[in-house]
């Protein structure tokens, strides 16, 4: 499931940077991307769509979420625990 996800996630903030996958770093932000709050906005809304899950996330407030948007990693980890628990459920 891992990489699935891993490789779905970057496919998807990929697509919103106008890079290819292979240039998404692990530890790169959404910023370092070129990724604006739109093109954050955008990603959250495809990634849900893809995984069928509900991300709380606040579009005003991004630094008070529950939903970890620091670096790649740190998206692919939570949309990873969204996706276990939503199987779990």
């Amino acid at each position: 499931m891992t990489d699935s996800v891993r490789e779905k996630v970057i496919a998807i903030i990929a697509e919103q940077a106008v890079l290819e996958p292979g240039d998404i770093t692990p530890t790169a932000t959404l910023a370092d991307l070129g990724i604006d709050s739109l093109g954050l906005v955008e990603s959250i809304f495809a990634i849900e769509e893809a995984f069928d899950i509900q991300i709380p996330f606040n579009a005003n407030e991004p630094d008070q979420s529950e939903f970890d948007i620091s670096s790649v990693d740190a998206i692919i980890a939570a949309v990873e625990g969204l996706v276990a628990a939503q199987k779990g459920a």
